[in-house]
């Protein structure tokens, strides 16, 4: 009896070191969107901690778009086109965008040219992502909500 009890919890506990870890079967069509989630995240030039860190972002939410994947590690590309590898324990899927390009871009009470002014926004700026539509993208930045032209938006649309 004692001896069945405990070939029962051996193979109970193989069973959990068996099931294949989530972020090793990651499914999503490659490219695809993500953000990074931690205070600090660490991009290095390998998909390894044994690779040496090219940079360290202290931006949280910062839109990256994920172009290879391996064994927990994301290849990713950040706004500026730099690309190297960061955990993905580091990253979140919530959807996020950064306004790019020169000059202010106005946030809009609805997607049209023609909806009231909320605020301009600087490049840089970085928010939530909502729906998409019409190349009018919704973005709450801090709760402050509105609409921004997707294509002054870097996460946004199709990676």
């Amino acid at each position: 009896m004692v001896r069945n009890s405990l070939m029962l919890c051996l193979l109970a506990f193989a069973a959990l070191f068996a099931v294949p870890d989530a972020r090793a079967q990651d499914s999503r069509t490659l490219p695809y969107w993500m953000s990074i989630s931690a205070e600090e995240a660490r991009m290095r030039v390998g998909a390894g901690r044994q690779y040496p860190v090219e940079w360290v972002y202290r931006r949280p939410g910062l839109p990256v778009k994920v172009l290879r994947s391996f064994q927990g590690w994301r290849l990713v590309e950040d706004p500026d086109g730099t690309q190297g590898w960061i955990y993905d324990s580091l990253l979140s899927q919530q959807r996020t965008a950064m306004v790019i390009g020169e000059g202010l871009v106005p946030m809009r009470e609805t997607g049209a040219d023609s909806a009231a002014l909320r605020w301009n926004l600087e490049p840089g700026v970085i928010g939530e992502l909502g729906e998409c539509a019409r190349n009018w993208c919704e973005l709450n930045v801090n709760g402050a909500r509105g609409w921004v032209m997707q294509d002054r938006l870097w996460g946004a649309g199709e990676p």
